[in-house]
Order: structure tokens, then sequence, then C-alpha cells
């Protein structure tokens, strides 16, 4: 028994003079672990008379129980301390200057494609998603465009295959809207998104955003069309844009036009951005060709429609008078930052 006591006192005094944890711990693996003197003392209960082994069993577990308990208390003291240290250590100096968080911003055709999202929605149109990856058949056929027209030489098409391609123009969309209502309209939509033509220069890229939209009923008409456009237009570059029509060609589309609007620079005056014309181009549009009607399941006879293509990354630059196309795909920080609302 009085083995016992000593074990104690001796555990007690190095733990007392112990600074540190790590060494508290190899101190109790020493006095606790498998070599432990309480072990050893251990081993001589077969050797006791039976009348004392429970005595001494019961005395040996409440010494190592007490151990336990002193040296936990010692572990948490260290510990409260190395606390203690760390916050005397870390304070704050209030009069430091504080850091300023980052803060994102859209990217300029992002804020272009809510921009015409927010007209059109507001108008009764609704959004389509369309795929990257088209059939020839949707993006060329179903839209008056046969495989010997010439226009397709005007499009420089990226194949996949025989029959599927990265789309060349988001009016493939407009042809499964069109099926998808199985000749029943009426029809009110844009689709936004990506697409791709083998061009890359200044003002093209191989990779470029449009938007189109597709309106079919039984008595829409170019003046609506017209109207449509001034509108959405003048939403875009503001109230004071004078927005003109020309006639032009598109095989999905006749009548076809195309938009201009008054230069941002001279007023319609005439300088180099405008050609010295007074007027920018914008964008193309037109009536629904009835061939396009009839190949997408509508009567030609009972509905007619009008449709409009414009470029995100046109109406980027001209907006925000960005004069090379390839600053919207480099991921400039310095260009991207002029187009936060922090700035």
């Amino acid at each position: 028994m009085d083995n016992i006591q000593l074990i104690i006192l001796d555990a007690q005094k190095e733990i007392e003079q112990v600074s540190s944890k790590a060494v508290l711990t190899q101190i109790r693996a020493r006095y606790l672990g498998k070599q432990s003197p309480f072990n050893s003392l251990l081993s001589q209960l077969k050797s006791l008379p039976n009348q004392q082994k429970a005595e001494f069993g019961k005395k040996l577990n409440l010494a190592k129980v007490e151990l336990n308990r002193i040296f936990d208390e010692k572990f948490n003291f260290l510990t409260d301390l190395e606390i203690q240290k760390k916050i005397e250590e870390e304070k704050i100096d209030i009069s430091l200057p504080g850091y300023k968080l980052e803060r994102g911003s859209k990217h300029p055709c992002q804020l272009i494609i809510d921009q015409i999202e927010d007209f059109f929605l507001q108008r009764g149109y609704i959004v389509k998603q369309g795929s990257d990856v088209e059939l020839e058949k949707f993006n060329f056929e179903f839209l008056n465009i046969p495989k010997d027209h010439p226009s397709r030489d005007m499009q420089d098409t990226f194949y996949i295959s025989d029959d599927l391609l990265l789309r060349s123009q988001t009016s493939g969309m407009q042809a499964h809207t069109m099926q998808e209502k199985n000749g029943i309209g009426p029809i009110k939509m844009i689709c936004p998104g990506k697409t791709y033509r083998r061009d890359d220069d200044r003002t093209h890229s191989h990779q470029f955003s449009q938007c189109e939209g597709l309106v079919i009923s039984e008595d829409c008409n170019l003046a609506c069309l017209m109207e449509t456009l001034t509108e959405f237009l003048q939403f875009i570059f503001g109230k004071n844009r004078q927005v003109r029509f020309r006639p032009s060609y598109f095989p999905f589309t006749e009548p076809s036009i195309e938009a201009d609007v008054s230069c941002f620079e001279c007023n319609g005056k005439g300088c180099d951005l405008c050609k010295h014309t007074g007027w920018i181009e914008v964008l193309g549009a037109g009536m629904v060709h009835p061939n396009v009607l009839r190949l997408n399941g509508f009567d030609s006879n009972k509905y007619q429609g009008f449709a409009f293509g414009v470029g995100i990354e046109r109406l980027a630059m001209l907006k925000y008078g960005v004069d090379d196309i390839r600053k919207f795909f480099n991921n400039d920080i310095a260009f991207l930052k002029q187009f936060s609302k922090e700035n």
C-alpha cells in the first residue's frame, strides 16, 4: 500500500514542475502506460493471500483514477495558458486600415442579356435556352436554307459529323419552338445563347452570342415588328436614339429589313465611328418566310410572324464603347472591373 502512495507523490512532484503538454504526455505514459509502476504492482497480486487481493486491487484502481484526474487537471491548465497567450499575441490594432473585400461584377455581355430579357419579359415573351450542339436540319433546312443555298457560304460552320454541328445561329430554337406548338399559335419567344463560326478579328470571334426573337400570330405585321424594334433599341441605347430601317435579304424572312440607330458619337452628323453616314447598323429582322412556317407545321394562310436577331457582343461594343471583341474573352480584370456597380 505504501508503494502506491509513493508512486502518486512522485508523479505529483513531476506534474507540478511541467510547463509543456508534450512533456506532460510523456510523464503520463510513464506512470500509466504498459511499463508503468502500477503494472509492476499488479503483477504482485498473485503472490498475496486471497483475503488481501481484493483490497489491494481496489486501492490500485483508486490510485490510477486519482492520478488520471491530476494529469487531466494539469493538461487543462496548460491548455488554458496556451489560449491566453495566443489571445494576448493576436490583439487587433484598431488603428490599422481595414481590408477591402473585392466584389466581382457581371460580364458586360451578361449585362446586355439581362437588359434584353427585362425588355421582352415585360411584353409577354418567354425565354428559351437551346443546345450549343445542333442538328443541321434545325440550323439550316427548317429555316429555308437548303444544302445548296448560297447563304450557307456566309456561315463557315463547325461540323461535328455530317448532320451535327456547333450552331452558327440561335435561330434553330425558333424551329424547335414552332414544332413543339404543333402548328398552333401564338408564339412570343426569345433565345439568347452562344453561337460558333470560323471568324477571328477585332469585330468577329469564332465564339459569340446572339439573341433571336420570334413572334407568330394571326395578325402581327411589319408595323408591329418595326415598333417592337424601335422600342427595344431605344431601351438599350436611350430614348434620344433615332432608329431607321432598310430593306435587306435573309433566307428565313420575307420581306427582310436591317435596323440602324443614329450614331452615339456624332448624333447623326457623321464621324469615323459611323463611317460618316450618321447611322450604325445594329440588327437584322423581317417577316417569317411562308416556307419556314410550312416547314415547321404552321398554316401560312392562317398565321404570319416576325423574327429578329442581334449580336450580344455587338450591342455591348456599341453601348460601352469597346473597340475589340476579343476583350470580352480575355478575362482582363482591369477591363471587367469597369462594369462593376461600385465604380
